[in-house]
């Protein structure tokens, strides 16, 4: 594997870890939030399916970072 390529995949792994990092903050946020602003619960399950599709995201590119690394070697 080349250096670009192991560069591409830093990158990728960086912002995969922001995602995950920010997913949650924002989610606990939202938790804290939600009740003393008086939202409804339904917008409590927005928020989790939110998060659940950040962290899916985070959690298929972290794949394919994995799948590449073990094709190179």
């Amino acid at each position: 594997m080349g250096p670009e390529q192991e560069k591409a995949l830093a990158r990728q792994g960086r912002i995969a870890a922001l995602v995950i990092a920010g997913t949650m903050l924002l989610w606990l946020g939202a938790q804290w939030l939600g009740p003393k602003l008086g939202l409804p619960g339904r917008y409590a399950i927005l928020f989790d399916l939110a998060a659940l599709a950040g962290f899916f995201w985070a959690l298929v590119v972290t794949w394919q970072i994995w799948r590449k690394r073990r094709d190179e070697e």
